[in-house]
């Protein structure tokens, strides 16, 4: 009988380069350390991840998928441009998976996810530290945590697919209207009351507002384009 044998290499897996590229590339992005329609150079970012080009290149591709930047032929990899269509798409996505989670805690009488209130008073701490990247993460896992409670696991992996383009839309967003700190607050915490009354139509009217078009905003992302 064969004994099965046990790896004794304690080296780092050759992917933890490349999530480590990734990682650092990401958050330089949302950061705004990198402009958007920038061009970043693989061998600069080589050098700054202190890593070979090869998982720099594997993390590019990925950043590519999840829509952080283009990789264009001739020119690499260029930071996607944020517009206005884009957020109005993103926010219809919203709007359709949340509402549908909304009502179907509500008429199962499920109240409000565990996690709620604490991801709330994190997201308070960090606006308070106006780190926006840290509150665009958290937002999206407290709007996660609704669709989750929901029970459906195929809306739920439809809606963590929106991830990376809600968070970085959601730091931009801050960045260019932080004065809605106060609003936003209030607004979750509507929600969150909402759901304790099961009250369906207050909840879709709550993310309705939360989620509506503000002039200025659309103005920053390029108004129509």
């Amino acid at each position: 009988m064969s004994v099965p044998t046990t790896r004794t290499d304690t080296r780092p897996a050759r992917t933890s380069a490349g999530q480590r590229a990734y990682e650092w590339i990401r958050d330089a992005i949302l950061r705004g350390d990198f402009a958007e329609g920038e061009f970043i150079d693989e061998v600069a970012l080589s050098e700054r991840v202190n890593t070979s080009r090869t998982p720099v290149r594997e993390a590019l591709q990925r950043l590519q998928v999840e829509r952080y930047i283009d990789l264009l032929p001739r020119r690499g990899a260029q930071v996607r441009v944020v517009t206005a269509v884009e957020m109005r798409e993103i926010y219809q996505a919203r709007i359709l998976l949340e509402s549908d989670a909304l009502r179907g805690i509500c008429r199962r009488h499920a109240g409000v996810p565990e996690e709620a209130e604490a991801l709330l008073a994190e997201m308070e701490q960090a606006g308070a530290a106006r780190d926006w990247n840290a509150y665009a993460q958290l937002d999206y896992r407290f709007h996660a945590a609704i669709v989750r409670h929901h029970g459906n696991a195929v809306i739920a992996d439809l809606y963590d697919a929106l991830q990376p383009r809600q968070v970085r839309l959601g730091t931009r967003t801050m960045m260019e209207a932080p004065g809605r700190l106060s609003t936003i607050a209030s607004e979750h915490r509507q929600l969150v009351a909402a759901m304790a009354d099961h009250d369906a139509d207050t909840c879709v009217s709550v993310l309705l507002t939360h989620l509506r078009e503000v002039p200025e905003l659309v103005d920053a992302f390029g108004g129509n384009k």
